[in-house]
C-alpha cells in the first residue's frame, strides 16, 4: 500500500540518495520549508527574515565582515566587550522570537474563538428551531401528565416508561434494579431491559433528574409551575405543569439541548473539513434548508437516534482529524473510542453505520491514501469500544454477531497477512480486487459462524440463499467485477508513465466521498436510515469552500461571492421548506385512548396482563404500569413470534383457538381496535387479507375481529367499549 501524504496538497516523490529538494537544506529532510514570500508563510515577513537562522529555513550566505545576525544590521556593530555584546544579541533574538510567537498565538486564538462563537450561535438557533416546532405541533406545555405520556407513541412511550420507573422508585438504585429485572414488558418473562433495549440514555437522564430536583429542593428553588387548563368541549379540566421539574419536560429539554449541540458540531465539522468558516456556514444552512430530511427529533424526541446521532457527528469529526494529521496521538484515539461508545450504546442500528465507515476506511487504505498502520490503530479503537459496549450491554450477543464485528476482524487479518500472502509485483488493481473480495467473503462467513456459535436467529441470508437470490447476485457481481478489472488494467497500462504517485486529494476527502456512497446505499435499503445521507450531503457541501479542490476557481472569483451566490439559490426552496415547518400548528388530543387508560387504572388489578396492538401496549405499560406481552421493539425474534400470536385476533381463525394461545401467554385482557380490522389503505393490505396469505386454510371466513365487534361471547367478555377501543376479558377455562 502506498504511503500517504504528510498533509500537503501533493505527495512528494521519493528522493534518491544525495538528491536535493528545492526549498530545503541538506539535513532538513523532505519536509523542509520552501522559499516563499513572507505572506505565504505563518508569521509573515518575520518568518521570512528568520529563515536563515533555523534548521527548517533556506540556506543563506553570511554577510561579509562579521557573523550573521538578525535582519536590520544594528546589533552586529554593538559596542562593548564580547560577552555583553553576545548577551544583547541573544536578548534581541529572544524578544523577536517571543513577539513572533505571540502574534501567531493571538491570531490562532482569535480564529478559534470566532469558530466557537459561530458554532454556539448555530447550536442555539437549532435548539430554538426544534423546540418551537415541537411546541407548535403538540402544544406540549399545556398538556396534562397523561396527555404528555400518550404523546409518546409506539417505541417512544416504551423508552420513556423506563425513565419514569427510575425517577418514581424510592431510590435510583431501586429503579435501576427494577428495569434490570423487568416483568412488565414481556410477561411472564423476566428480562434485563438494559441488555435488550439500549436504555442507557434513560438511565443517565433519570439520574440527572433526581440530582436536579434534589438540589433544587434543598435550595428551595421551585422547579415547575402548575395551573389548571380548561380544555372545553365538555371535557374535564386538567392540571398542566411547565418547567424542568416536570419529568416529561425535563426529558424533552435535554434531548433538544443535545441536538442543539449537534448543530454546533456540524459547523465545526464543515469549517475543519473545508478549511474555511464559509464551509461551516454552508453546512449549517444546508441542514436548515433540508431540515425535514435531516432529522425527525422535533416530532419524535425519545427515539434512539435523537441520543445517538450527535455523537456520530463528533466521532466523524475526530476521525477526519485523525486522517488528516501525519502522527496520531493517544488523546485523539481515546476521544474517538469514547465517541464510538456513546454512539453505539443508545442505538441498535449504530453497528450498520460503523460497518460502512470501516468499509470506506479499508477502501481508502488499499488505494494508498492512508497507511495500514494508521488504519490498524483506528481498528483497534473500534474493537475496544465494541468490547466495552458488549460489557455494558451485559453480553448482548447481537453486537458480537454483527457484520460490523466480523468486518473488524477480517480487515485486521487482511492488513496483517496481505504483505506476506499477496505478491507485491502483481497489478495494483488486481491487489485491490483480491483484498476487497477477501473482505466481503470473510465478513459474511465470519458473521454466519458467530451467529451459529451464539445461537442468534437471523434467517435473512438463509431466505436469500433458498431463493437463489444471494448466489446469483454474487455470481453477477463477480462477473461485473472481472470485466471492470480488465478495463481498469487496460486503462492503467495506457497511463503508466504518470505512475499515479501524486495524490491531489487527501485521504479524509476520499473517505468522505466513499462514506457518502455507503450512506446512499443505506438510504435506498432502509428509508429510516436516510437521516445519515442528508446530513452527510450537507457536510460534503462545505467542500465547495476548499482551496484544495477549488483553488483554480478562487483565482477567478472571490470565495465569499461564490458561497453567498450558492446560498441565495438554495434559499429559494430552503426558505419555503422552513416556512412549511413553521406553519405546522396543532394540539395533541386522544380522548378515546385517555378514556381507555383511565378505565384500566381504575377497574383492573395492578397485575392484570394485557395484549393488543404494539403502539397501544406501549401506552398501557407507560401510563397504567400494567404488564404486557408484546411491545413495539420489534428486533427480537422471540417477540415477533409473540406478536404474531397476539395479532391472530385479526385473522380468520376460530375464536377458541385464538383464546387458547392467548391463555398460554398469560393474557387477562385483550384490547381490540376496530380500525385495524377494517383499515385498508391498499387492496390486500388489511389485517385479515394479510392473514389470508399466512393462513390460507381459513381464507374466506369472517374475520374474528369482526365477530368480536358484534358479539364477543362465549369465549370473550366485553368489559369496556368506546369509539376506538374494545376491551375483551379472557375468562379462565
Amino acid at each position: 500500500m502506498a504511503v500517504p501524504t504528510g498533509g500537503g496538497n501533493k505527495e512528494s516523490l521519493p528522493l534518491k540518495p544525495g538528491q536535493w529538494s528545492p526549498g530545503s537544506s541538506p539535513g532538513s529532510g523532505r519536509r523542509g520549508l520552501a522559499r516563499s514570500p513572507g505572506g505565504q508563510v505563518p508569521g509573515g515577513a518575520r518568518a521570512a527574515r528568520r529563515a536563515g537562522g533555523g534548521r527548517r529555513g533556506g540556506r543563506s550566505d553570511p554577510p561579509r565582515g562579521g557573523r550573521a545576525g538578525p535582519a536590520g544590521g544594528g546589533l552586529r556593530d554593538a559596542p562593548g566587550p564580547g560577552p555583553l555584546r553576545l548577551l544583547r544579541v541573544c536578548g534581541e533574538r529572544l524578544r523577536a522570537f517571543v513577539d513572533d510567537r505571540m502574534d501567531a498565538i493571538v491570531k490562532a486564538d482569535s480564529k478559534i474563538w470566532l469558530t466557537f462563537i459561530l458554532a454556539a450561535c448555530a447550536g442555539v438557533l437549532h435548539w430554538w428551531h426544534i423546540t418551537t416546532l415541537f411546541e407548535n405541533d403538540r402544544h406540549f406545555s399545556h398538556l396534562s401528565t397523561l396527555e404528555r405520556e400518550m404523546a409518546f407513541r409506539t417505541e417512544m412511550g416504551l423508552y420513556y416508561s423506563y425513565f419514569k420507573i427510575i425517577i418514581e422508585a424510592p431510590s435510583f438504585w431501586n429503579g435501576l434494579c427494577a428495569i434490570m429485572n423487568d416483568r412488565l414488558t414481556e410477561y411472564p418473562l423476566v428480562i434485563n431491559t438494559l441488555q435488550r433495549f439500549n436504555l442507557y440514555p434513560e438511565v443517565v437522564l433519570a439520574s440527572w433528574y433526581r440530582i436536579y430536583t434534589t438540589v433544587m429542593d434543598f435550595l428551595g428553588v421551585p422547579t415547575k409551575m402548575c395551573w389548571t387548563v380548561n380544555r372545553g368541549k365538555d371535557l374535564s379540566p386538567v392540571e398542566s405543569c411547565e418547567g424542568w421539574g416536570d419529568p416529561a419536560s425535563f426529558y424533552v429539554a435535554v434531548i433538544f439541548l443535545l441536538n442543539g449541540l449537534m448543530m454546533s458540531l456540524f459547523f465545526i465539522y464543515g469549517t475543519y473539513l473545508s478549511g474555511s468558516h464559509l464551509g461551516g456556514l454552508i453546512t449549517v444552512m444546508c441542514y436548515f434548508f433540508n431540515h425535514g430530511e435531516c432529522t425527525r427529533v422535533m416530532w419524535t424526541p425519545p427515539l434512539r437516534e435523537s441520543f445517538s446521532y450527535p455523537f456520530l457527528v463528533l466521532q466523524m469529526l475526530l476521525l477526519t482529524y485523525i486522517l488528516r494529521i501525519p502522527n496520531i496521538n493517544k488523546g485523539s484515539l481515546i476521544a474517538l473510542c469514547v465517541s464510538n461508545i456513546f454512539f453505539m450504546l443508545p442505538w441498535q442500528f449504530a453497528q450498520f453505520v460503523l460497518l460502512t465507515q470501516i468499509a470506506s476506511l479499508f477502501a481508502v487504505c488499499i488505494m494508498g491514501y492512508i497507511d495500514s498502520c494508521k488504519l490498524q490503530k483506528i481498528l483497534s479503537v473500534h474493537m475496544v469500544s465494541l468490547v466495552v459496549c458488549f460489557i455494558l450491554m451485559f453480553g448482548n450477543s447481537m453486537l458480537l454477531t454483527s457484520y460490523y464485528a466480523a468486518s473488524l476482524v477480517v480487515i485486521w487479518g487482511i492488513l496483517e497477512l496481505s504483505p506476506r500472502v499477496f505478491k507485491r509485483n502483481r497489478s495494483q488493481v488486481c491487489l485491490w480486487v483480491v483484498e476487497g473480495c477477501a473482505w466481503l467473503v470473510g465478513t459474511v462467513t465470519l458473521k454466519y459462524l458467530t451467529s451459529l456459535a451464539f445461537g442468534v436467529a437471523d434467517d435473512t441470508p438463509i431466505r436469500y440463499t433458498k431463493t437463489l437470490l444471494l448466489p446469483v447476485v454474487l455470481v453477477v457481481f463477480m462477473v461485473i467485477l472481472k470485466r471492470a478489472v480488465k478495463y481498469l488494467r487496460w486503462t492503467f497500462s495506457q497511463t503508466r508513465q504518470h505512475e499515479r504517485e501524486e495524490r491531489y486529494i487527501q485521504g479524509e476527502v476520499i473517505y468522505h466521498a466513499l462514506q457518502l456512497l455507503a450512506y446512499g446505499v443505506l438510504a435506498i435499503l432502509i428509508m429510516r436510515l436516510k437521516l445519515f445521507l442528508t446530513p452527510h450531503l450537507c457536510v460534503m457541501a462545505s467542500l465547495v469552500c476548499s482551496k484544495q479542490l477549488f483553488g483554480w476557481l478562487f483565482c477567478k472569483i472571490q470565495p465569499k461571492t461564490l458561497v453567498f451566490a450558492i446560498l441565495a439559490l438554495m434559499a429559494i426552496e430552503g426558505s419555503a421548506n422552513l416556512q412549511t415547518q413553521w406553519n405546522i400548528m396543532g394540539e395533541f388530543s386522544n380522548l378515546p385512548q385517555e378514556e381507555l387508560l383511565e378505565w384500566i387504572q381504575v377497574n383492573t388489578r395492578q397485575d392484570a396482563v394485557f395484549a393488543g396492538a404494539m403502539p397501544t401496549m406501549a401506552s398501557v405499560k407507560l401510563s397504567a404500569l400494567r404488564p404486557v406481552v408484546n411491545h413495539p421493539h420489534y428486533e427480537d425474534a422471540g417477540l415477533r413470534a409473540r406478536t404474531k400470536i397476539v395479532y391472530s385476533m385479526y385473522s380468520r381463525k376460530p375464536a377458541k383457538e385464538v383464546k387458547k394461545e392467548l391463555i398460554k401467554l398469560g393474557v387477562n385482557y385483550y384490547i381490540l381496535e376496530e380500525s385495524l380490522c377494517v383499515s385498508r389503505k391498499k387492496p390486500g393490505c388489511s389485517m385479515p387479507e394479510i392473514w389470508d396469505v399466512e393462513d390460507p386454510a381459513n381464507s374466506g371466513r369472517i374475520p374474528l375481529c369482526t365477530l368480536m365487534s358484534q358479539d364477543s361471547r362465549p369465549y370473550f367478555i366485553t368489559v369496556f367499549e368506546n369509539s376506538n377501543y374494545r376491551v375483551l376479558k379472557i375468562p379462565n377455562e
